[in-house]
């Protein structure tokens, strides 16, 4: 990754950063130390821990098994601490979550998306992946804060402009997701293979589909939980 300029992981490595501090900032604000607390507050920097001495040690790098260690090892144990979280914790972590800090941490998305941007000039990243490209998701980070807005002033009107700028946004997430899978250099690539997805193989990049992407789809869904089975919100 040596065409990398450094500036692009130091950005990318604050942003990773305040990310999983806003996140930690609002699992403090969940029932005081009960057990679910306790867990995500050790995962969420465990999770930092282990994939940055996994990516440093090129374990992501052998591509060639199926499903991709990416997933296995990466991507699959957050999607199932959320699952987990929504079978069993719903009342002591989804409840008591701040809409706010829920919201608010969807800005975010607008460093990840000029990262990607100077990762595809670098050659690391296809430009499809790109706002440049089939990836409109910096839309997401922009409109943050006219989501925000409605946040902080609920009413019958502003919940379902929520929960209809949680679908859209929620949406470009996944079309981002199934794009970079896609262009993994593994069995699962289907497109993009004149530029694969090299770059999140590496670190500090690999932080992105392991810590932010969950981080950002448990923000969604938490608020659509939130704004379709709560009231008073």
């Amino acid at each position: 990754m040596q065409n990398v300029p450094a500036f692009v992981s130091v950005v990318f490595m604050v942003t990773t950063f305040v990310t999983v501090g806003i996140f930690l900032f609002g699992v403090r604000s969940i029932r005081p130390n009960s057990f679910w607390q306790k867990l995500l507050l050790f995962l969420t920097p465990f999770c930092l821990l282990f994939q940055f001495i996994a990516a440093s040690d090129g374990f992501y790098l052998n591509t060639g098994s199926f499903p991709p260690r990416l997933f296995l090892f990466g991507l699959a144990p957050s999607l199932l601490v959320i699952v987990l979280v929504f079978l069993f914790a719903r009342d002591n972590v989804l409840t008591p979550f701040s809409l706010t800090i829920l919201t608010v941490i969807h800005i975010i998305r607008i460093p990840v998306e000029l990262t990607l941007a100077w990762l595809a000039d670098a050659g690391v990243v296809p430009n499809i992946m790109t706002f440049h490209g089939n990836n409109l998701d910096i839309l997401s980070g922009l409109t943050a804060p006219i989501a925000l807005y409605f946040a902080f002033r609920p009413s019958a009107a502003g919940r379902y402009i929520l929960i209809f700028w949680n679908l859209a946004a929620l949406a470009l997430l996944f079309n981002i997701v199934i794009i970079a899978l896609l262009s993994l250099p593994s069995p699962m690539q289907r497109i993009a293979f004149e530029q694969p997805n090299i770059a999140i193989l590496y670190f500090p990049y690999i932080w992105l589909p392991t810590a932010i992407v969950p981080i950002v789809l448990f923000s969604h869904l938490a608020v659509l939980y939130k704004l379709a089975f709560k009231r008073g919100i």
